[in-house]
């Protein structure tokens, strides 16, 4: 049965890690991590390319041994009990290598194989049916879309009944159309109870999946909260954003009701505001009196991409 918002907020923490550290060398790849999940969540870990994400997962997984720290699942260590951990994870790597001459239903068996609880063959029939790769049943692998094949790997991470799922970066390359069927999935594998632990270096995915987010950089957590309660916590004033033909006079942009920052060029304007009716009525008009027509005209307050270049003073992709 999936568990309500209320169980969430108020679950027990199925992961608990405290002050987990790991180096190579010189250069230290995450620094001091705490952090608590809780059961049933999507929990997000956001952050560029080299912020310690897929590190810190590999130490929760078992796959990597930390410097320092400690680190549990569901009550077991992550360090000296990793045979048990391995029982009641899944874990979908950033890039996955599968035999190409098994067909996907061999490689579910393959897979489930490997744990003392795995799935019956019906059981596996029923997953490829959930995430619609039924009549994929025989094929294989270089002959799936590359959708497909995402979906293939994540099925792959639930053929022992996890009580965590660990997808790192799951949409990375795929299409808009092939990242939301992803999201689908994500979703219906939190509604069947299970924990989602997640990375990924894209703000919608994050802020649409997520229960909670931990945002890093530099091998550091350096915010933890729900997406809307980091944007609440910026405290940004509207953003208005749009494109001109050629530039609108800045000191008259600057003088409009209130702006409070404003950046023109020939690619267009943002304008930050604590009064955007206003400053959009006076925008307009002034566009108008020079002759200018506005297009791609938005008006939105801030999200976590402006959270992470508060916290961090560059882009979330850099």
């Amino acid at each position: 049965m999936a568990t309500t918002l209320m169980e969430r907020e108020t679950g027990q923490a199925v992961i608990a890690i405290s002050g987990l550290r790991k180096s190579y060398g010189k250069l230290t790849a995450v620094k001091h991590v705490d952090l608590e999940i809780r059961r049933g969540e999507v929990f997000g870990i956001l952050g560029p390319n080299g912020a310690g994400k897929t590190t810190t997962l590999e130490m929760i997984e078992g796959l990597r041994k930390p410097d320092a720290g400690t680190n549990t699942v569901s009550g077991i260590d992550a360090v000296r009990q990793p045979a048990r951990l391995k029982e009641i994870i899944g874990v979908q790597l950033q890039s996955t290598a599968l035999f190409t001459h098994l067909t996907n239903f061999e490689l579910l068996k393959l897979f489930s194989s490997f744990y003392q609880h795995g799935m019956t063959d019906r059981e596996l029939e029923g997953l490829l049916a959930e995430v619609n790769l039924m009549e994929k049943k025989n094929s294989k692998v270089q002959e799936l879309s590359g959708g497909q094949q995402q979906r293939l790997s994540i099925v792959l991470t639930l053929v022992n009944k996890p009580q965590v799922v660990f997808l790192d970066e799951p949409t990375t390359g795929l299409d808009p159309q092939a990242r939301r069927n992803l999201w689908d999935l994500v979703r219906q594998i939190n509604a069947n109870g299970q924990t989602v632990v997640l990375t990924t270096h894209y703000m919608e995915e994050a802020e649409t999946l997520c229960d909670r987010i931990a945002i890093m950089d530099h091998g550091e957590v350096l915010a933890l909260d729900t997406p809307r309660g980091l944007i609440n916590g910026l405290n940004l004033p509207p953003l208005i954003t749009g494109s001109t033909v050629r530039p609108l006079p800045l000191d008259r942009v600057q003088a409009l009701p209130g702006v409070q920052e404003a950046r023109l060029d020939d690619a267009g304007f943002e304008i930050r505001t604590d009064q955007p009716q206003e400053t959009l009525v006076g925008l307009l008009r002034m566009s108008t009196e020079q002759g200018l027509e506005l297009s791609n005209l938005q008006v939105r307050s801030g999200n976590l991409e402006d959270v992470f270049i508060n916290l961090t003073g560059r882009s979330l992709r850099s």
